[in-house]
């Protein structure tokens, strides 16, 4: 009996009675009826009558009322009541008469029942003891074999999920071994292979099967998706595209080595992330059966043979391109042409693989571990799988035990001998083992490595996503942490930080800063015997960068000040973009220090702002730039039925990648060799869209992981493939280069993150000689005269030699921001024409102008004569040896013109002038001056009138 139908979880929607023929004839059940009381109850007016006749090796099934709506229908009854049975506790009787029973708690000697059940706390039972109590998942069943009556229904009666129609739970009599063979006991017209169909997705969706045979291969009793696996032991051989397993979605009490019957619904069930839709999800399905009853035909039957799968079992192409782009289009799989195909054709039916090698840490704590069955597919030499491309890997595989038992393993580990179970599939992998043999672990004992020490003039920079690093995190992985920074990166003078969570970690309190994460970590770089860092950091805008919620994840920057300096300026803020110019030397100013890169860029909506810093390392200026790209979320299931599957999340990163290249060229424009060093979590692969936007397809920069033999080339293990998420990009003037990636993490089972480091070594590219400029003011110089070179653009305190044509003039030195002025003569006895004018420094980087010397008019003598004269009177100027026929104008001391005299043929002339009344007494200058700018002059004193 089960009387939770219909209540919350519940196994079925309607309470039940079964009673069952276990003799040789028919019994005709009129005149019978099925009474029920409450636990301690004397009232039994709750009666539903019998009718009909139960064959020998029956169930005959009584559907009495329902609680609810949960759970599944029960197959279809031979009588139905009204009777409302306690989910816990009660009392059942088969009566011979419709009379309601009269009796309290001596029920069991009323001369009218023919058997009696008390369960629960019920206060009367045969034997005078309960059965155990029942649930809205479980029923009492008979526990004897053969289902005979020891008038005791605690020793008759055990508790285990609900079987309507079959055998129970705890009995050992098959109801199939009875001749003639109950009509429940033969196998219906649908095979396994009918239901699976020969593509992905099953032609009998959402109908109802009856009586499918099959083996059971696996028991999976735990999780949230329960039941079992059957398989036909005598397939259609001739169709390969069909497979002969598939999973049962149920608890029924079913053993490896059944032979059962199933019907039930035929179902294509696909896993929904938060968020999606069956129409949007990319997942694919799995075709199973949610059944309404299972009957066990026998028993220990051996199981159908598991599918060797050696390294060329499987396809090398991992999914093949449908015009739909979804692979559930494909009416009739080929197993042969990707690996997609081959295992939905093997879907749910036993496979093995031997001595499988891992190349995915296993996960205890999900019960997942990654092998791979093409071991000389993409093989690092640490024993993972690598990509480099977007395809998939076709031989890494999921295991998945039906026990959630798997051992921390880590990548290049083994287990040997065979893994074995029926084929499954996870969002997390894709196509699964639910091993119910897992071969032998052997440790082969991976060492996480470790990076050279950089040299006393080379600068190391490296990168660690620390993985939601927050105050309240074990000071485990702090101390882990910190021994990674100093044993195995080598104390880097910078080191780029992602992912540092705010004070009260992933509490949405308002609260940003991070001195407190911030203080622990350095704490525990020095406690492992590091550099004391210091750190560099500007806090987000509360909410607004992604991550964990509530985290408030940044970049920040770690730096040793004993081996740089950090520019000192005033910090950005979390809104405020940085600038660049170009400082005074020649190399990049920003304008604040740290600042954030376009921080209210659409680009970075609900992501990490980049964060730029400028650091001085032995007299050489570095602009670094910590990063932390969008997440691939979003991004349609590189496993699932899409293929290629949409990577929608790369739009984002495209857009940040744009928004970082346009400051790197900021940086580039302030000076062409600067040094520039981007390094962080940038979400995507060597070879995406997005790496390729931000180097300029490696023109712009140069992608250090691209420098590693291919092999080596990751930092990061999701789902048992290695591959590249981390990155450290270089500016081309960078060339002197060591790299490492220090592999910590990714392949280990355990973590302090899922991340792995990376460092690199540069010799910073030294300052060029800043090529300056000269300019001549005037441009065009007459014979005797002067012009002014003015210089820009040099180093500062550069001493510059200054040449006429190819005579040294002198030597002037820059200023602090890389000017100067000289002034250049021209002598008299210059060659008319074009001179160059040269400024040369002592590296030979020079600059020049171009000037223009023009023939002077000859200028003669001057005399005045009186040279003594009152004001307002008149004087008379001389000329002698002026050239020819030229005007000449006559002022005092270069003011007003008093005369204009023009020389003769001899160069002689001569002119009264009068002395301006306004003339100060005092020694002036009689100024004679011809139209090129020559002049000569005389003195003359002008006396007290």
């Amino acid at each position: 009996m089960y009387g939770g139908g219909g209540n919350s979880a519940a196994t079925f929607t309607n309470d039940f009675v079964e009673v069952y023929n276990a003799g040789a004839s028919p019994i005709d059940l009129g005149g019978y009826s099925i009474q029920y009381a409450s636990a301690t109850g004397t009232t039994w007016t709750n009666t539903t009558a019998l009718t009909g006749e139960i064959q020998p090796g029956q169930y005959y099934l009584v559907q009495e009322a329902s609680g609810g709506t949960t759970g599944s229908a029960l197959p279809t009854p031979d009588a139905t009541g009204t009777i409302n049975l306690s989910a816990l506790s009660g009392k059942v009787a088969l009566v011979l008469g419709s009379t309601a029973l009269t009796c309290g708690s001596a029920c069991t000697s009323d001369a009218a029942v023919v058997d009696f059940v008390g369960y629960g706390s019920a206060n009367d039972a045969a034997g005078g003891h309960p059965a155990p109590a029942l649930s809205n998942t479980a029923s009492a069943q008979r526990t004897t074999d053969p289902f005979t009556n020891t008038a005791d229904n605690a020793a008759d009666f055990t508790v285990a999920a609900p079987t309507p129609k079959a055998a129970p739970a705890g009995g050992t009599t098959n109801p199939c071994s009875v001749t003639p063979l109950p009509e429940e006991c033969v196998p219906g017209d649908t095979t396994i292979q009918d239901v699976q169909g020969d593509g992905f997705v099953s032609p009998l969706d959402d109908t109802t099967v009856s009586k499918v045979p099959g083996i059971v291969t696996a028991v999976r009793s735990s999780g949230s998706s329960r039941g079992f696996w059957i398989q036909d032991p005598s397939p259609d051989t001739s169709d390969a595209s069909a497979s002969s397993g598939v999973f049962v979605y149920s608890t029924a009490p079913v053993s490896v080595g059944d032979a059962v019957l199933v019907t039930g619904k035929v179902q294509d069930y696909y896993t929904l992330a938060p968020g999606e839709t069956l129409s949007t999800t990319s997942s694919l399905s799995v075709t199973e059966i949610t059944p309404t009853l299972v009957t066990t035909v026998t028993r220990g039957n051996a199981l159908p043979a598991a599918l060797d799968i050696t390294p060329t079992t499987v396809p090398a192409t991992y999914a093949t391109t449908t015009p739909t782009g979804n692979v559930e289009s494909i009416a009739t799989v080929q197993p042969s042409r990707s690996a997609l195909e081959f295992w939905e054709a093997h879907e749910g039916m036993r496979v093995t693989v031997d001595d499988a090698r891992v190349v995915g840490p296993g996960k205890t704590q999900y019960g997942e571990i990654y092998v791979t069955t093409k071991p000389d597919q993409h093989a690092t030499p640490r024993g993972g799988t690598y990509i480099d491309s977007y395809e998939m890997p076709s031989g890494r595989l999921l295991v998945m035990p039906v026990n959630g038992v798997v051992p921390a393993a880590n990548v290049g580990d083994e287990l040997a001998g065979a893994t074995t179970g029926p084929v499954d599939w996870s969002t997390f992998g894709g196509y699964a083992i639910a091993a119910t043999t897992l071969g032998t672990y052997v440790d082969n004992h991976l060492q996480p490595t470790t990076a050279s020490p950089q040299a006393a003039d080379q600068l190391a920079v490296a990168t660690y996503n620390v993985e939601n690093l927050a105050p309240s995190d074990p000071a485990s992985k702090f101390a882990t942490l910190g021994a990674g920074v100093v044993t195995n990166l080598k104390s880097p003078d910078i080191v780029s930080v992602e992912e540092i969570q705010d004070n009260s970690g992933a509490t949405d309190d308002g609260t940003v800063d991070a001195d407190q994460t911030l203080a622990k970590l350095t704490a525990a770089i020095t406690a492992a015997g590091g550099p004391a860092y210091q750190w560099a950091q500007i806090n987000p805008v509360n909410d607004e960068d992604g991550g964990q919620p509530g985290g408030n994840i940044r970049s920040v920057f770690l730096y040793n000040p004993d081996r740089v300096t950090f520019v000192d300026k005033p910090a950005g803020t979390s809104t405020e973009a940085v600038t660049v110019s170009t400082a005074p030397d020649g190399t990049p100013d920003l304008s604040v220090n740290p600042g954030r890169v376009d921080p209210t860029s659409s680009a970075w909506d609900d992501s990490r702002k980049p964060l730029a810093g400028e650091f001085v390392f032995q007299g050489r200026k570095v602009v670094v730039v910590a990063n932390h790209f969008d997440s691939k979320g979003g991004d349609q299931n590189a496993d699932g039925r899409y293929q290629p599957p949409t990577r929608s999340s790369e739009v984002q990163r495209t857009q940040q990648a744009t928004v970082l290249r346009g400051f790197v060229e900021q940086v580039l424009t302030a000076d062409p060799s600067a040094n520039i060093v981007l390094a962080g979590d940038f979400n995507d692969y060597q070879f995406s869209g997005p790496v390729k936007t931000l180097t300029d397809d490696g023109g712009l920069l140069t992608d250090l992981i691209g420098t590693l033999p291919v092999d080596e080339r990751y930092t990061y293990n999701y789902n048992g493939v290695s591959q590249v998420l981390d990155h450290i990009f270089l500016s081309k003037a960078i060339t002197d280069v060591q790299y490492d990636v220090v592999h910590v993490n990714s392949e280990f089972a355990v973590q302090s993150s899922d991340h792995d480091p990376q460092v690199t070594r540069l010799r910073l590219a030294a300052q060029p000689p800043r090529h300056g400029t000269l300019t001549l003011d005037p441009r065009t110089v007459r014979q005797g005269g002067t012009s002014t070179a003015t210089l820009t653009g040099w180093d500062p305190g550069t001493e510059l030699t200054i040449r006429l044509d190819r005579k040294v003039l002198g030597t002037v030195t820059t200023d602090d921001h890389g000017s100067a002025t000289y002034a250049v003569p021209v002598a008299w006895a210059t060659r008319t024409g074009t001179r160059t004018v040269t400024a040369s420094a002592a590296d030979g980087v020079s600059a020049s102008a171009r000037l223009t010397v023009t023939a002077a008019i000859k200028v003669g003598h001057v005399q005045v004569s009186p040279g003594r004269q009152h004001a307002g009177l008149q004087v008379k100027v001389t000329l002698r040896g002026w050239a020819k026929q030229v005007r000449v104008r006559i002022s005092l001391d270069g003011g007003a013109t008093l005369a204009n005299p023009r020389t003769d043929a001899h160069g002689k002339a001569s002119a009264i002038i009068r002395i301006p009344r306004t003339a100060t007494v005092g020694v002036h200058q009689v100024l004679a001056q011809v139209s090129d700018g020559g002049s000569a002059s005389d003195t003359l004193t002008v006396l007290r009138r």
